[in-house]
């Protein structure tokens, strides 16, 4: 067995598991929280399964900005499957340890989907703004050669983020009592366990955090600001609706991710005033990935000609 002595000099055992807090101990709202839980995963998985296969089989939807969306259902249905099933088990049997290994293997997970998706999301927005700012050169831009270097570059991204946080992670001792107040392995809850010394975690944290999520969300803040401009410059109202509404979409899921995502990690707030962060890392691990395929099914004209297309052929 391995001990550590702290700075208070207290001894403790290295911790083999972690006890996650869950939503609540009464058994009539675990039961509603269950069934609401498999139902949201449930539409995600058929959601986003349906989008991907959706827009593999039909020439419609084979452009750059739905190969920009399959990507980001595949990513969606990762990062809900990382984070639902524990919540299943969790909630419907009160299981609330997790295995040291199990801990890591989702800390890496995790983190490389939530920093892909901040990635795709940005591509998806200088998408936007290369075919409504300069329709002319859209064909040249967004090449396909140049859309997967795009999305091969997320994806690496989100590699290395994974892998930074992971090796830090994995030199930090951990007490066997250690409990965290979520309800899934959450990088900075568990680098503010940690009796060791937690300087070169936190450094390689907010590294991460200046170096890849604050650029994706600069390239989204300032695609839609030129957007917008150009939007309302359009003199006439039927092309200032058409315009819109070929980014709406994807703005309510980029407001809904990223509103989620600062007000859990960027918003200063006591240990006392932290109730909502359960519920807010609830929206985007949860909730997002599940409204992702409703809404750019639900709002997207190109999206329901293409499912009609197909359900003819059939």
């Amino acid at each position: 067995t391995t001990y550590f002595e702290g700075m208070s000099g207290s001894n403790c055992t290295q911790a083999t598991e972690f006890n996650l807090v869950g939503f609540t101990e009464d058994p009539a709202t675990r039961v509603t929280l269950f069934l609401l839980f498999l139902l949201t995963y449930l539409v995600t998985i058929l959601g986003n399964l349906g989008m991907i296969t959706l827009i593999r089989a039909s020439p419609l939807l084979h452009s750059p900005m739905y190969y920009f969306l399959g990507n980001l259902a595949f990513v969606n249905l990762c990062s809900s499957t990382i984070i639902t099933p524990r919540i299943l088990v969790g909630v419907l049997l009160g299981r609330k340890g997790m295995a040291y290994a199990g801990c890591m293997a989702q800390v890496f997970t995790f983190d490389l989907f939530v920093v892909t998706e901040c990635f795709l999301l940005a591509t998806m927005a200088y998408d936007r703004y290369v075919a409504i700012c300069h329709p002319l050169l859209y064909p040249l831009v967004m090449s396909p050669e140049r859309c997967s270097r795009l999305v091969t570059s997320s994806y690496l991204l989100g590699l290395t983020n994974g892998v930074g946080q992971t090796i830090s992670m994995s030199s930090l001792f951990f007490c066997s009592s250690s409990t965290i107040d979520l309800f899934f392995c959450d990088i900075s809850l568990l680098i503010s366990l940690s009796p060791s010394d937690t300087t070169l975690s936190l450094i390689i944290l907010r590294t991460s955090s200046s170096l890849l999520g604050v650029p994706s969300m600069l390239v989204v803040l300032v695609s839609y600001i030129a957007i917008i401009s150009t939007i309302l410059s359009i003199s006439s109202a039927e092309g200032k609706c058409k315009a819109f509404s070929t980014c709406a979409s994807h703005l309510t899921t980029v407001s809904t991710f990223y509103g989620a995502l600062i007000f859990m990690y960027l918003i200063p707030r006591s240990d006392t005033s932290r109730g909502g962060d359960k519920w807010a890392a609830v929206l985007y691990t949860v909730v997002t990935p599940m409204l992702n395929p409703l809404i750019y099914s639900l709002r997207n004209q190109e999206v329901k000609e293409a499912w009609r297309r197909l359900r003819k052929i059939k």
